[in-house]
C-alpha cells in the first residue's frame, strides 16, 4: 500500500494520506497540482504534515476523514456512538486498499469500517463510510461525521436559511474559530439547511476567488458543519443527523452513512460546474426535452369538474403545453386540505366514470397526462386512517400534533409500505400517467414506529426510497418531481429516484430570481421546476408582467401554474410566444454552463447559460429593484470564450415594451437587431452597455460565436 495517493480530475487535485496504517488524512484539496512524481509525492506528504505540538497527545495531531480522538483531535468526533457506554472512543487501522475503497478494523472496539473516498471525473470528491459491528453485543450509533480539510485562506462561510415560499436564502458569515453547525430536524431535506455549505478566499464571488464546499445527499435529518481550532485545523463536515436511539447496531449488522460530495472551484459557478456535470452524466439523468408542464393546482384548487378541466387542457394545448398534471383532490372525498388524504382511489363523486375522460383528451391533445400525489402522508379525516390508526407515526401513546391537517404514515411499517405500493402501482397501471407530481407537505414531529414509539425519521427516509425504487422498477417510462411543501426537499439523494424538484410553492418572479438562482447552485436547470404564474402572485399578491414571470421561468424546467382560460388574448398570444422561445433554447438551457455576473450594483443582476463549447449563449439582465445610477452602466457576459467573436444582439420576446411602461433599450446604439460583434474577452471584461428598465423587469440577449 502506498503512503501517498494523488487524485486528479477537471483542474482538481486531491493528495491522500495513507502512511502509519490509520485512516487516511486529506493532506490537499484545491486546484490541480499537476503530475507529480514518486519522490514530489513523498515531499508533498512531508511538506503538508502538522507539526508535533504536545498538547492533546505527544507528537501531531492527524485529523482523518473520520477523525478520532485516539489520535489526538479533540473536536467534532467521526464516530459518535458506544457500547453500553463503553467503545465511545475508535482507533482504526487500515488493514487493506483496493481503488476507492479502504477497509479498517478496531478489535477492542469490536467495529469494522468500509471508507469509500473517490474524485469524480467533473472533479467533485464523493465519500461515504460503512460502519460494522463486529463485536457480541449491540453498538449504538449517534453520528457519523465525515469531514474534508479547507485551507486557511478560507475565510468566510456561505450557507442558507429559508422557509416556506422563500426557500434557500443565503447567509455569510465570517469563519472563526469554534463550530459553526447547522442541523436540520425536520424529517426532510428541509427549508432551514444548509444546502451547501460553502468556505471561500475573501469576498469570493460568482467568479472570482476560490471556494471549498460539500453537500449532504440525504433527505432526511442531517448535520453540517464547519469547524475551525487554534491548531490550525479547518474542516467542514456532514452526516446524518440520528435521533437518539434511532440507530443500534446488533452484531453483523451495518451503518451507511449518506454520500458527501464536495466541491472545489474558482468561483461559485465552477464550484456549481462540477455537480452539473456529475449529474449530467448519469445513466438515469433525464435525457429527453424537459416538455411544458401545465398544473392545475392555481388554476382550479380543489375544484374539479370534467368540462372546466377540459377547457383548460385546451387552452394549455393552445399555447404549446406538453404535459398536463391534475394537482390535489382528484381522490376520496378529498374536497379540501382536511379530509381523504391517503385514499388513493378516484373519487366517484367527482369523477363518476374514472379519470379516463380526462385522460383521453388530454392525450388526444398530444400531451402527456400528469398526477399529484402525497403518499407519506394521510388525513386523520380519511379511510385509512379511519381502518388503521396504528400506522401513524408516533412518539408511543402520544399522537403528534396536526401540521395542514396531517399525520406522517410510517412507510417503514411492511403493511402500510404495501398498501401505498399497491395504490400508486394501480393508478400507474389503469391510467396513461407519465408524470408523478410527489408532495410532502409537513415536518415529521415525533416520528416513531408504533408501538415501540422508537425514533423513525431514519427507517422513515429509507422506505421512502425503496418506494420509489420499486416504482421507477415498474413503471420506468413515469417521471416524478420531488414537491415538499414547495422546494422542502431538494438533495442529491432524493435526485437518485426523482426527475426534477419543485423550487417553491412562490411564484411571483422577483422572489424566484433569487430561489432559482441559489437552486442552481447545486442542480442544473432542467431539473428545477420554473413556472409562470397568473399576473397576481398566488402567494405575494404582487403583480408583475408577463415577459418578467415568462423570462424568470425561462431558467429552468418550463411550465405554467395560471388558469388560461381566464387570460386575455394579448396574454396568450404573449405566453405562447414565451414557450416557443423556451422549446427553441432548451438544448442550449439543459445542457450548457450555467454562468452569474459579478454586477456590483445590487438592483442589477446578469445570469445566463454558455454552450459547454462556448458556441453560444443566453443572458438576462434583471433589474431587481431601482438603481442608484441612470443609466446602469455596463454589464459584464460572463463565461464566453475569450478567443471567439461573438454576434450579440436583444432577443425577443423579451425585448419589446410589455405593455406596463417602455424599457428604453431600443435608445441603445447596440440594442437592434443587427447587434453587435466583439470578443469574448470584451464582453466579459468590458461589457456592454445594459438597457434603462423599470424595476422587477427583465430582457434577454443572446450571443453567438462567430
Amino acid at each position: 500500500m502506498a503512503d501517498v495517493t494523488h487524485l486528479r480530475a477537471a483542474g482538481v487535485s486531491l493528495v491522500l494520506d495513507f502512511s502509519g496504517s490509520t485512516l487516511p488524512r486529506v493532506r490537499y484539496w484545491g486546484a490541480d497540482l499537476g503530475e507529480l512524481s514518486s519522490t514530489e509525492l513523498a515531499a508533498t506528504l512531508v511538506a503538508q504534515s502538522p507539526q508535533p505540538i504536545g498538547f492533546s497527545v505527544d507528537g501531531a495531531v492527524d485529523v482523518a476523514v473520520l477523525p478520532e480522538q485516539s489520535a489526538g483531535w479533540l473536536g467534532t468526533p467521526g464516530i459518535i456512538g458506544n457500547r453500553g457506554g463503553r467503545d465511545f472512543s475508535t482507533a482504526f487501522r487500515v488493514v487493506s486498499v483496493d481503488g476507492p475503497v479502504i477497509n479498517a478494523v478496531d478489535e477492542v472496539a469490536g467495529l469494522g469500517l468500509e471508507l469509500v473516498i473517490e474524485l469524480t471525473p467533473s472533479g467533485l470528491v464523493r465519500q461515504r463510510a460503512v460502519l460494522t459491528n463486529t463485536g457480541s453485543t449491540d453498538f449504538a450509533v449517534d453520528a457519523v461525521n465525515l469531514t474534508l480539510p479547507a485551507p486557511p485562506q478560507a475565510v468566510e462561510i456561505l450557507d442558507f436559511t429559508g422557509r416556506w415560499t422563500r426557500e434557500r436564502s443565503p447567509q455569510r458569515t465570517q469563519w472563526n474559530h469554534g463550530l459553526h453547525v447547522r442541523e436540520n430536524r425536520t424529517g426532510r431535506t428541509g427549508y432551514d439547511s444548509a444546502y451547501l455549505l460553502a468556505a471561500g478566499t475573501a469576498g469570493f464571488g460568482n467568479r472570482s476567488g476560490e471556494v471549498w464546499a460539500v453537500h449532504t445527499a440525504w433527505s432526511g435529518n442531517h448535520r453540517t458543519f464547519a469547524e475551525r481550532n487554534y491548531h490550525a485545523v479547518s474542516l467542514l463536515g456532514s452526516g446524518e443527523l440520528l435521533l437518539s436511539g434511532e440507530v443500534v447496531l446488533g452484531p453483523g449488522e451495518s451503518y451507511p452513512s449518506p454520500w458527501q460530495y464536495a466541491s472545489y472551484g474558482r468561483g461559485l459557478d465552477e464550484v456549481s460546474a462540477r455537480f452539473h456535470r456529475h449529474l449530467r452524466s448519469r445513466p438515469s439523468h433525464p435525457s429527453s426535452p424537459r416538455p411544458v408542464v401545465v398544473n392545475t393546482w392555481e388554476a382550479v384548487y380543489f375544484d374539479h369538474d370534467l368540462d372546466r378541466l377540459k377547457a383548460l387542457a385546451d387552452a394549455a394545448a393552445a399555447v404549446g403545453g406538453e404535459r398536463f398534471v391534475l394537482d390535489d383532490g382528484w381522490f376520496g372525498s378529498r374536497r379540501d386540505d382536511r379530509r381523504g388524504l391517503g385514499d388513493w382511489y378516484v373519487s366517484d363523486e367527482v369523477w363518476p366514470d374514472g379519470l379516463g375522460p380526462l385522460t383521453d383528451h388530454v392525450t388526444g391533445l398530444g400531451m402527456q397526462f400528469g398526477i399529484w400525489v402525497e403518499p407519506e402522508m394521510v388525513n386523520p379525516d380519511s379511510d385509512l386512517a379511519r381502518a388503521h390508526p396504528d400506522w401513524i407515526m408516533a412518539a408511543g401513546d402520544r399522537l403528534p400534533g396536526t401540521a395542514r391537517h396531517q399525520q406522517v404514515l410510517d412507510l417503514a411499517r411492511p403493511e402500510a409500505f404495501a398498501h401505498i405500493l399497491e395504490r400508486l402501482d394501480a393508478l400507474l397501471t389503469e391510467y396513461p400517467v407519465s408524470y408523478l407530481k410527489w408532495d410532502h407537505n409537513r415536518d415529521l414531529v415525533d416520528a416513531g414506529h408504533r408501538p415501540t414509539g422508537r425514533a423513525g425519521v431514519h427507517g422513515q427516509t429509507l422506505a421512502v426510497y425503496r418506494l420509489l425504487d420499486e416504482l421507477r422498477r415498474r413503471h420506468p417510462d413515469v417521471e416524478i418531481e420531488s414537491c415538499s411543501s414547495g422546494g422542502g426537499r431538494v438533495d442529491l439523494a432524493i435526485l437518485e429516484r426523482t426527475d426534477r424538484v419543485w423550487v417553491s410553492d412562490c411564484i411571483d418572479a422577483l422572489e424566484r430570481q433569487s430561489m432559482q438562482r441559489w437552486t442552481n447552485a447545486l442542480i442544473p436547470f432542467e431539473l428545477m421546476g420554473t413556472h409562470v404564474g397568473s399576473a397576481t402572485s398566488h402567494t405575494t399578491h404582487r403583480r408583475h408582467p408577463i415577459d418578467f414571470r415568462a423570462g424568470t421561468a425561462l431558467f429552468g424546467h418550463f411550465g405554467i401554474e395560471w388558469d388560461l382560460t381566464a387570460a386575455t388574448e394579448e396574454e396568450l398570444s404573449r405566453l405562447t410566444a414565451w414557450v416557443a422561445l423556451y422549446k427553441e433554447l432548451r438544448p442550449l438551457l439543459h445542457t450548457g454552463v450555467s454562468v452569474h455576473g459579478d454586477h456590483p450594483d445590487p438592483a442589477i443582476e446578469v445570469h445566463g447559460v454558455v454552450a459547454e463549447d462556448g458556441s453560444d449563449a443566453v443572458f438576462a439582465i434583471v433589474a431587481l429593484a431601482t438603481s442608484q445610477l441612470y443609466p446602469p452602466g455596463a454589464v459584464r457576459l460572463p463565461g464566453l470564450s475569450d478567443d471567439r467573436s461573438y454576434h450579440v444582439r436583444p432577443l425577443a420576446p423579451g425585448d419589446v415594451p410589455d405593455g406596463t411602461g417602455h424599457n428604453w433599450g431600443m435608445q441603445l446604439p447596440w440594442w437592434q437587431p443587427e447587434g453587435v460583434t466583439l470578443p469574448g474577452r470584451v464582453l466579459g471584461t468590458a461589457g456592454v452597455q445594459a438597457p434603462v428598465l423599470h424595476p422587477e423587469r427583465l430582457v434577454l440577449v443572446r450571443a453567438t460565436a462567430v
